[in-house]
């Protein structure tokens, strides 16, 4: 039982479908929007890593770069590689929540963000 991946011409999403028998599938739609115009998608494959290994790559300093905890954008960076290290696809929503949340910090060290705050 095969899952594709398609791009939805229509709302521009990314769906992963279930086809349960290929030869006599009905053309896929879109399950977010109904679309029938879809672009299937070369799928991802998958490594075989123990979760030890995965942490423990985590782990290992000289994988850190040139993180700095003090810059939001370093931070974000390493989200989403600690992400995806996991193998875990935090999706298209954590992503734009990383960005935003790396602009409003962006914001606020250049002084833009006091939100009449002073008195």
């Amino acid at each position: 039982m095969p899952i594709y991946e398609y791009e939805c011409l229509s709302c521009r999403r990314r769906v992963s479908l279930l086809v349960l028998n290929p030869s006599s599938a009905a053309p896929p739609r879109c399950p977010r929007c109904g679309g029938e115009s879809l672009s299937r998608l070369m799928s991802r494959f998958a490594t075989v890593k123990s979760e030890e290994d995965r942490l423990e790559s985590l782990a290992d300093p000289s994988k850190l770069g040139d993180f700095d905890e003090d810059d939001p954008k370093s931070v974000a960076r390493f989200m989403k590689k600690m992400g995806s290290e996991l193998g875990e696809d935090l999706g298209e929503d954590f992503d734009s929540a990383v960005d935003e949340a790396t602009e409003e910090a962006t914001t606020e060290e250049s002084g833009g963000g006091n939100g009449g705050d002073e008195a």
